[in-house]
């Protein structure tokens, strides 16, 4: 049964039509109900997950006492800018473009992910120039004197991305994990939200497309286009939308044995206007492949589904102070790519509010501070069975069920409304 967007619409301005997360449709799945286009009329998606295809543009005047014609070098809290496209000659006006994978020069465990927040929740920000005539001076600006401040992406929201081991003898420093990852199988990580994913519940693009509202890091953008590296098969988005709305708590950044990394968060709204789409939204973990990657030499060894890592498994981290044992060394504090685990007079101390729920504490301490199950892997390799635990999560379900329930109750108080597309991004 095919139906259009505007008759949900209209159903959605009657307060007729019928909203839920793509969680609580997979659930009623699972207890084995019938869902039916008559069912439900709108399945709102999300994810939270590193998203190293993120940029920022920033147009703002600087604070400076000499006057100068243009900018050739910008450092923001250390971390490099690219100054242009516009020179904005002799106007005192930045105009910059940061890449989500910049690292701070200053600290290697900064990057532009951190600086991303640290705007959207109000910090001062250091700026450092150098100007064509080789004369420097520093200043300092806040989100609210920055007039333009965008964050766009170029390969977001992956349909479903993988799962990585170390196939090698040696460890390896990565991207794919916090911390070196460990040789011979001995731990598995991992990146996607499944079966509430955005792309998952709408993978022929039938109703995400140039032009379709969305929620970035919790603010009103739309979808641009196809990503890099994305194609029909294995579709990706781009988008836009403007920090000055965002939500820091859905962004960030991670920290990485590569480096530091970037966190963004999407949520789009699915209508369901025909069968395809429905097929793809009562999709659950089950039945979805979770590639296994060699992290060493980047090619898939194996498959096994996203029930392995979110089926009976725990969204966050149970946290137990008391049963510190006082280690020589804390790796949870020093480990946690977030920063989120520290000590304030000699007591653990977790911040909910930083922390990405990607699990690494609990397999860190062996004292049972931090403690949850993070799932295992299991797959085949040449017909042989392998079971490798998970060790760390490089998305952040919890939050991204959270922010699919809020753009649930937006949409059903017309706060978010349902847009047609202008043009599909795949025909």
């Amino acid at each position: 049964m095919e139906r259009s967007i505007a008759h949900i619409k209209e159903k959605l301005d009657k307060k007729e039509a019928v909203v839920m997360t793509a969680q609580e449709v997979s659930r009623l799945v699972e207890k084995g109900e019938n869902i039916t286009t008559k069912d439900v009329d709108v399945v709102t998606t999300a994810t939270r997950a590193i998203m190293s295809g993120t940029y920022a543009i920033l147009s703002f005047p600087v604070d400076c006492s000499l006057s100068f014609k243009r900018a050739s070098t910008v450092l923001l809290n250390g971390v490099p800018a690219h100054v242009g496209p516009c020179p904005n000659e002799s106007l005192g006006v930045l105009d910059l473009i940061v890449f989500g994978t910049a690292h701070s020069t200053y600290e290697h465990s900064y990057g532009a992910g951190h600086l991303f927040r640290e705007l959207v929740e109000g910090k001062n920000i250091d700026v450092s120039v150098v100007t064509d005539e080789n004369v420097s001076f520093k200043s300092q600006v806040k989100l609210d004197d920055i007039p333009y401040a965008k964050l766009y992406a170029t390969r977001h929201t992956f349909k479903n991305y993988a799962a990585f081991v170390n196939c090698s003898t040696k460890p390896i420093s990565t991207i794919f994990h916090a911390v070196q990852f460990s040789p011979d199988m001995d731990g598995a990580t991992l990146s996607g939200c499944g079966e509430i994913n955005p792309v998952k519940n709408d993978p022929k693009m039938e109703t995400i497309g140039i032009g379709t509202r969305m929620l970035m890091n919790g603010a009103e953008g739309f979808v641009i286009g196809h990503g890099t590296r994305s194609s029909p098969e294995k579709p990706n988005l781009t988008g836009f939308a403007d920090m000055h709305d965002m939500d820091p708590a859905l962004m960030g950044g991670f920290k990485t044995s590569a480096g530091p990394e970037c966190i963004a968060s999407w949520a789009i709204a699915i209508p369901v206007t025909s069968q395809s789409v429905l097929d793809a939204v009562i999709k659950t973990d089950s039945d979805i492949p979770m590639v296994v990657n060699d992290v060493d030499k980047r090619m898939m060894i194996g498959s096994s589904t996203y029930a392995d890592a979110w089926k009976d498994t725990d969204a966050s981290v149970s946290f137990n102070p008391d049963n510190c044992i006082n280690c020589d060394t804390c790796k949870p504090t020093r480990d946690c790519p977030m920063g989120a685990i520290y000590r304030n007079d000699d007591r653990m101390v977790l911040d909910r509010y930083m922390c990405f729920n990607c699990g690494l504490c609990s397999t860190l301490c062996p004292g049972e501070v931090f403690t949850a199950e993070l799932g295992e892997l299991h797959f085949k390799i040449d017909g042989k069975q392998y079971d490798v635990p998970i060790v760390l999560r490089q998305s952040d379900r919890k939050r991204a069920e959270e922010l699919a329930g809020k753009l649930k109750k937006k949409v059903e108080d017309g706060d978010f409304k349902i847009n047609e597309m202008v043009e599909r991004i795949y025909p």
